[in-house]
């Protein structure tokens, strides 16, 4: 048996990070939505039903987007579902429908479905399960992700949740004498991270969960709840309430921020309430706003509209391959589309389209093979190669982008 993860509607509204991905493939707390799924529900997740501009999403080990049919005994599962990771103790249940907070997060196909029925994203689980006469069910614990900046909004209390679920089943460092630690929360350093002399690690609002092949360098403090991924570089400054995936370079002072994996912010300049898609990389000195002088509830571009988010802090939403020049300065609430490269002294606009070369709109467009010619330069930094199908899925969100005003249905 497998899982597939479905994007409804909803979730193809993430953006700017549904442009280039399947939801299943962002980060929600301390994990990617498909490795969560794959642990609560002890099952391997074998591929994504998603928009059809992704049909070609290839990255890293993620299972690739499905068409056909999705197979009888199958869990079809819809990709804002964010499930505890302690969900019934470990036990998996055997009922068919398992639901959350009144709607069904999850069915077990009870025969084959054609992938077509769910090409729109319109169906919900709910509709799905009573199509299928699926009816047993039982209740799961976890969140909803309504909008794309639920995944700050709830970061704290999802961060805490999982790094005591998470931390205990590690095989884990002891040799930790020389870390300076605040509070009473755990520490986790999981066997093969690196903590160097003169770190703190505060654990008053939180725990704290290092991954192996990680390294804390001298003088930085982690400030909890704060999970950090695999082979990442944290140093120098305070990094509080973040989730920081595999592969990445943080520098500079952080809060409450996502960093999905592979992604660069490696010199000064604050960055908080913020969250970073892959191969995202800041230059020296970018700076995001996360507050309103105001202290109102901070408005975020949608592509259809402003949206009030109804939260007080939240800083700027950076699509995959995003990059920013030196000084780059950001206002609250602002959204960087996918493969942008901004650069210039000005404060930048709300909105930066996909794919926007320049300081300020209108911008020029990156070129796409120009573009694939400097990700596939940054991706083998790091030993990794862009394959077919990512180009395929890149030149289809560069095609969609080539028309502005009609993909993000701006005035």
């Amino acid at each position: 048996m497998a899982i597939y993860l479905y994007d409804d509607d909803r979730a193809r509204r993430f953006e700017p990070f549904a442009l280039t991905r399947p939801a299943g493939e962002l980060r929600a707390g301390a994990l990617v939505t498909r490795h969560r799924w794959s642990l609560v529900a002890k099952e391997p997740v074998a591929g994504h039903v998603t928009a059809t501009h992704l049909t070609s999403f290839e990255e890293l080990d993620a299972p690739p987007v499905v068409t056909g049919t999705l197979p009888a005994g199958s869990l079809l599962v819809n990709a804002r579902c964010i499930p505890a990771l302690g969900a019934w103790g470990g036990a998996t249940p055997t009922a068919p429908l398992w639901r959350m907070a009144d709607h069904a997060a999850a069915v077990r196909l009870p025969h084959e479905v054609p992938v077509s029925q769910l090409d729109n994203g319109a169906v919900s689980l709910d509709l799905l399960a009573a199509a299928l006469d699926v009816t047993e069910q039982v209740e799961m614990p976890g969140l909803w992700l309504d909008d794309v900046w639920d995944l700050i909004g709830h970061l704290p209390t999802q961060l805490a949740d999982d790094i005591a679920v998470l931390g205990p089943g590690l095989d884990l460092d002891q040799n930790l004498g020389h870390v300076t630690r605040r509070g009473t929360h755990p520490l986790f350093v999981e066997r093969g991270a690196e903590i160097e002399p003169h770190v703190t690690v505060d654990l008053t609002a939180g725990p704290v969960l290092v991954r192996t092949g990680t390294v804390v360098q001298s003088f930085t403090r982690i400030v909890g709840p704060c999970y950090v991924g695999e082979h990442s570089i944290v140093s120098t400054d305070r990094i509080a309430g973040s989730s920081i995936g595999e592969h990445c370079k943080v520098h500079g002072e952080m809060s409450s921020t996502v960093i999905l994996g592979y992604a660069n912010k490696n010199h000064d300049g604050f960055v908080g309430h913020s969250y970073l898609g892959r191969w995202v990389n800041l230059g020296a000195g970018t700076i995001t706003s996360n507050l309103k002088n105001t202290y109102g509830s901070v408005q975020l571009w949608t592509p259809y509209g402003l949206a009030n988010t109804g939260l007080t802090f939240l800083g700027t939403m950076f699509g995959d391959y995003a990059r920013t020049g030196i000084g780059t300065r950001l206002t609250t609430g602002t959204v960087i589309g996918a493969g942008a490269n901004i650069f210039g002294a000005a404060m930048m606009g709300k909105f930066v389209p996909p794919f926007a070369w320049g300081d300020a709109a209108p911008y020029d467009k990156f070129a796409i093979d120009k573009f694939l010619e400097v990700a596939e330069r940054q991706m083998a930094r790091r030993s990794i190669a862009l394959k077919a199908g990512a180009r395929a899925t890149l030149r289809a969100a560069h095609q969609r982008g080539a028309d502005v005003r009609d993909l993000w249905l701006i005035d």
